[in-house]
């Protein structure tokens, strides 16, 4: 008698869950299908940026070994054409590569204007921009307004800034030029204590120091 009673629930069972299969069937192939092709999806894109990483590095390295064999007319053209269309990461590096040959060429204006650019694009992560207002200011420092770029250097002299030491260094470089020993001085001494600034800008401080009469 169990035993009919056993066959009997597994037929119940057994036509429950083919209603349950009718009714709901095509949702669990769908929601399975769904992961398959997210899962394939998200596999495919890793491959995808992938192989355009591979391809905007080498196309980095490329410009880069013209600029090293003195074609710098061709890695510029090749470090522009980056800037264009390749992702964040690359075309900021391009662009930085872009105005340090137009530097060298003796195009400051040019220089200028594609670091200025870098500094003010909120697409670019921070320490690039204030890396890009340290070179501006680097190749300005002796023909541009000085007010105007010690304003641009004052917020990277915070302790949290990365390139605090070398703001500093060029603050002291833009006080020498207006004639303002005393703020020269300061900005020396700060440099030439600071243990955490490298050892060639402290041993430059030490130096400016005794010539000015630190």
């Amino acid at each position: 008698m169990a035993d009919i009673f056993n066959e009997i629930d597994e037929d119940v069972r057994r036509e429950r869950y083919e209603q349950l299969w009718k009714r709901y069937g095509n949702y669990v192939i769908g929601a399975a299908l769904l992961v398959v092709l997210a899962t394939a999806g998200v596999v495919g894109w890793r491959e995808y940026t992938d192989r355009q990483n591979k391809a905007q590095a080498l196309r980095f390295l490329n410009a880069m070994e013209q600029a090293q064999k003195g074609d710098d007319a061709g890695a510029r053209a090749g470090f522009a054409s980056l800037a264009g269309d390749a992702g964040a990461g690359y075309a900021t590096l391009a662009r930085l590569q872009e105005a340090g040959l137009l530097a060298k060429a003796g195009d400051t204006a040019g220089a200028a204007k594609v670091y200025e650019q870098i500094a003010g694009d909120s697409r670019v992560d921070q320490v690039f921009r204030e890396f890009a207002t340290i070179l501006l200011v680097q190749d300005q420092v002796a023909t541009g307004e000085p007010a105007r770029l010690g304003q641009m250097l004052a917020p990277l002299m915070n302790d949290k800034s990365p390139w605090r030491h070398s703001a500093t260094e060029l603050s002291a470089l833009l006080a020498q030029r207006t004639g303002d020993k005393a703020k020269a001085k300061e900005f020396y001494a700060k440099l030439a204590d600071d243990l955490t600034a490298p050892q060639g800008m402290r041993a430059r401080a030490t130096e400016m120091l005794a010539i000015i009469g630190g």
